[in-house]
Parts: C-alpha cells; sequence; structure tokens
C-alpha cells in the first residue's frame, strides 16, 4: 500500500486524470479511523478526514518526500493539527480526564520513563472481546490529549517512535516518556474494570 500511495502522489503531481482520488481511496480510512481514535466523535472524524485531504490536494503537488514513510508523518501531522482544532467532546469522554498523580510520585515531573508492559500485552481473548473494546476506546479518550496523541500514534498505529516525534514536534525522549504514562493510565483502567467484573462474577 505505501509503494501505492507514492504512485498515486506522483501521478497527482503529473496531473493524471483520477489520481487524486485514488489518493483519496487509499488514505481515507486510516485518517478517519485516527480521527475517531483521538478524538472520539463521528463528526469530528469526518471533518478531520476532509481538512486533511483538502490540505493534500493544496500541498501534496508541491512536495517532495524521501518515501512513503514521510508522506505518512506528513498526512498525520495535518490530521493532528485538525484534531486539536476540534472542541466538541465526545458523548462517551468523561467529564474529568485520568489524573496521573494519584499513580505517579513528582506531580508534573519530566524524568526518565520507567519501562512498562505494553498495555496491549493483555491475553489476547480478552482484547477481541467487544465490552474490552469498548473500554479500551473509552479509556483512551479519558487520556489527556498529549498522552492520547502518543499512544494512538505509536501503540494503534504503529508508526516508529521517531516519526511519532517528527508528527507532535517532541523529542524522542518526550515521545518515550508520555508513551509510558499513557499506557500506565490504560492499564490502571483496564485492571479497575476487570477487577470489577471478577468481584461481580464471583457474587
Amino acid at each position: 500500500m505505501e509503494a501505492e500511495l507514492i504512485a498515486s502522489l506522483n501521478k497527482m503531481k503529473a496531473g493524471e486524470a483520477g489520481a487524486f482520488e485514488r489518493f483519496f481511496a487509499l488514505v481515507e480510512k486510516r485518517i478517519l479511523t485516527f480521527g475517531l481514535k483521538v478524538c472520539g466523535h463521528v463528526e469530528d472524524a469526518k471533518d478531520i478526514m476532509q481538512e486533511t485531504l483538502l490540505s493534500a490536494f493544496k500541498a501534496l503537488p508541491n512536495l517532495e518526500f524521501k518515501d512513503a514513510k514521510a508522506l505518512n508523518v506528513w498526512l498525520y501531522k495535518v490530521a493532528k493539527n485538525a484534531c486539536l482544532m476540534m472542541r466538541r467532546k465526545s458523548a462517551y469522554q468523561p467529564e474529568q480526564e485520568l489524573s496521573l498523580d494519584q499513580f505517579m510520585p513528582g506531580k508534573g515531573s519530566e524524568g526518565a520513563p520507567i519501562e512498562i508492559a505494553d498495555w496491549s500485552a493483555l491475553p489476547d481473548e480478552l482484547l477481541l472481546k467487544n465490552e474490552l473494546k469498548e473500554i479500551v476506546r473509552r479509556a483512551t479518550l479519558s487520556l489527556p490529549q498529549q498522552y492520547r496523541l502518543v499512544l494512538v500514534l505509536r501503540d494503534m498505529e504503529q508508526l516508529s517512535t521517531k516519526e511519532v516525534a517528527e508528527v507532535l514536534d517532541i523529542s524522542e525522549q518526550n515521545v518515550k516518556i508520555r508513551l509510558h504514562r499513557a499506557r500506565l493510565l490504560l492499564r490502571q483502567e483496564l485492571e479497575r474494570h476487570l477487577t470489577a467484573r471478577q468481584s461481580a462474577t464471583h457474587h
């Protein structure tokens, strides 16, 4: 798919008929899914997709990319900026965001990250259940935005640490710190839910 992306971009630059439509078809689902994960609202996600594709239509013919990864980083950066402009909160998003203060000493500290197991290392059979998928979705939306963006880009969209740093305009070290904190919060939420469910089962 990545090779197709660059090929369709080159055809678009050459003014080939239908090239942008093909490019649109290749990236539409990716951007829409990203918008849903970060903003949690279908209408916002659609707006993000439209803004991103409009920017792509205007800017891409004049830009050069060394490879598909660089093009992807640009697309995610535009989508991220569009998402930051969205102010509507999801109906599922809690009134209060989760706080790290109860889990981590040194309030507001940007200390060195401590390694933590990837939250997705929970048993596969649990992650396959729709109930837990919904808990993951809600827990992700409850994260402070700076942590949510890192978690979505790194763990869900599978970008590298370097690529996430480029999308968010922060250092790779800060990506690692934020990812650690996001995973910690998400795991706490998932464990809280699983504990409550096990408790209910035993009563």
